[in-house]
């Protein structure tokens, strides 16, 4: 082993005749404690502490050169300290000397490069879908000084090119990345432990993404925008890529490219009943993280999904008995006319009463109320907003009569609803020369919220409005706080966390302090994927409105879809505090009794 450390960093762990008549020494102090062991006539030194859960390694076998744990029998080559089941992770060694017939070793573990060592550990748990050697990874990577972007970078890359298209994963990366800057350091640590073992366990077993080239032809941007619109109508996964990747090639802006895609994306009405969009909508928001020049990398693996989703002209509901898509595809021209002849006066600001106008049900009426919105100056990112406000109290409205899973149809329509304001928001004035592209994303989405209204027959009442207190409640911040976590511990608290959060911020907290607890709800938990979906859209959308009556209730319906997915096993966070124990020097093996 090597001996280019300074003495001074070396600690006496016995002399040599002790070491061979024991077969092992431990070395305690200020450092971890290191196992010394004599094995046919060589010497070794390793952390004593299992990289698994920590147990003590004095307590396992040697054979063949082989260290085998007692606890899981995870079993370690003793010279490199490399495991042979990577479940375990691998242990770390340290250099050892024997002066004067006494036995010396290094008191540290340290890597040349911590940053590179974790970002190896970091590939190979995501290429084995390893949670626990994600979550050491990750917490060296920070502790190391790593930046959190980075390791979002290194995940979102392992994504896209060791699974054949944007999935799950990915979405859930990007949704808990966007809101990192409003978590502490611990809770970052959580987020970016989810979204690394998503993707990893999207990719586990999955075949590689293919490569795909651009063409060697540079055409306009106009023929490249027609070319994917057909592509996508008929299916032609292959053509669309090709296109897409042309596109991006020719150096089309991050605005022109996400008009590209919104226009192809909106020939089906509410694709795969809004996941399609907010999948597009993710895969901008990544690259907006980590870097526009992995935009080859990243934007062709959402075309798969795109030109095989399903559209809403499929389904009966919006055929009968009113037909939907014949009154979107009426209305689409009339629309963006009028957003051409109004181009310029965009001095609008009458979201919440267009959004109370697009929650009533006579799609017509609907329409009507978006014809004059856009005669009153508003802009598509406008229509978009209120839209997403309008599907937000689709779900704080979400009556309690309902079943269950009737959940993800409010749902769909709030996520899918971001995803426009969004898109719109990214596309701006890109295509100032034609605005259907947005009256059709809006107006899928005005649809899909009408066919949801039954969802709020009864509606649920949403506490604080008209001036209300909620007195019986808490009024501090940190006790409101522990009591809104106390009812996410427990089921069907829908209505009490609702009176909660309308309580925090009718009392004038901080809006951040409340968002960072229900982000530890999330965190915590062993969440489904539309949870990390609605808090992050809800975020979003609380950002666009502010601390209004229209932020809170967006807020509440957050809380409210939360408390009705709580608790769950949390079976995540007990990985992620294993590994966080065992970076910082626990000893795991010691509570083993009491669990």
């Amino acid at each position: 082993m090597p001996m280019d450390a300074p003495s001074k960093e070396f600690a006496l762990a016995g002399s040599l005749e002790e070491l061979k008549l024991n077969g092992r020494l431990v070395v305690h102090g200020d450092h971890r404690p290191i196992l010394v062991i004599y094995d046919r006539g060589r010497i070794f030194a390793l952390d004593n502490r299992c990289p698994h859960m920590g147990f003590p390694l004095e307590r396992g076998s040697v054979e063949d050169g082989i260290l085998t744990c007692h606890w899981h029998h995870a079993r370690f080559n003793l010279e490199s300290g490399c495991t042979f089941d990577l479940w375990a992770d691998d242990v770390p060694i340290c250099p050892v000397e024997v002066r004067n017939g006494d036995v010396w070793v290094k008191t540290t573990f340290m890597h040349a490069d911590l940053a590179a060592h974790w970002h190896q550990r970091l590939a190979n748990g995501l290429a084995h879908n390893l949670g626990l050697v994600i979550a050491k990874a990750i917490h060296g990577q920070l502790a190391a000084g790593v930046p959190q972007t980075e390791i979002v970078r290194e995940v979102a890359l392992f994504g896209a090119q060791n699974r054949d298209g944007w999935g799950v994963g990915l979405t859930i990366l990007t949704a808990l990345a966007n809101i990192l800057p409003l978590l502490p350091e611990e809770e970052a640590y959580l987020a970016l432990f989810h979204g690394a073992r998503r993707v990893a366990a999207d990719c586990d077993g999955e075949v590689p993404r293919r490569e795909r080239s651009p063409l060697g032809s540079r055409p306009d941007p106009t023929a490249l925008k027609r070319w994917l619109r057909r592509w996508t109508n008929v299916r032609h996964r292959e053509a669309a890529e090709r296109t897409l990747l042309t596109a991006i090639a020719a150096g089309l802006s991050p605005a022109e490219l996400a008009d590209v895609l919104f226009t192809a994306e909106t020939e089906r009405a509410f694709a795969d009943t809004g996941h399609s969009l907010d999948f597009i909508n993710k895969v901008f928001e990544c690259l907006d993280l980590i870097g526009w020049q992995h935009a080859s990398a990243l934007l062709p693996t959402i075309v798969g999904q795109m030109v095989a989703a399903r559209g809403a002209e499929e389904s009966t509901a919006w055929r009968q008995p009113v037909d939907l898509v014949a009154l979107c595809e009426e209305s689409t021209s009339e629309l963006a006319e009028l957003f051409a002849a109004g181009r310029g006066s965009r001095n609008w600001s009458g979201y919440a009463a267009l959004a109370h106008e697009l929650l009533g049900d006579d799609p017509v009426r609907i329409v009507d109320a978006l014809k004059v919105a856009i005669r009153g100056g508003a802009a598509p990112a406008d229509l978009g907003q209120s839209l997403a406000y309008a599907a937000a109290v689709r779900v704080a409205r979400f009556g309690n009569a309902n079943e269950h899973a009737d959940w993800e149809t409010a749902h769909h329509v709030f996520t899918y609803a971001n995803a426009v304001h969004q898109m719109l928001t990214r596309i701006g004035t890109a295509n100032i020369d034609t605005h259907v592209t947005a009256v059709r994303g809006v107006l899928h989405g005005a649809m899909a919220l009408y066919l949801a209204r039954y969802l709020n027959v009864p509606p649920a009442r949403i506490p604080g409005d008209s001036g209300e207190q909620l007195d019986e409640l808490p009024a501090d911040p940190e006790t409101i706080s522990t009591a809104l976590l106390d009812a996410f511990d427990r089921q069907r608290q829908v209505d009490l966390a609702a009176r909660l959060v309308a309580r925090h911020l009718t009392l004038g907290h901080s809006p951040q302090a409340l968002i960072a607890t229900l982000a530890h709800a999330v965190l915590r938990e062993d969440a489904g994927f539309h949870a990390y979906q609605m808090l992050e859209a809800g975020v979003r959308q609380f950002g666009a409105w502010g601390d209004t009556d229209e932020g809170r209730h967006i807020l509440i319906a957050v809380a409210r879809y939360l408390a009705a997915h709580s608790p769950t096993e949390r079976a995540s966070l007990q990985t992620a505090d294993i590994a966080r124990r065992l970076m910082r020097g626990g000893e795991l093996h010691q509570e083993a009794g009491s669990s």
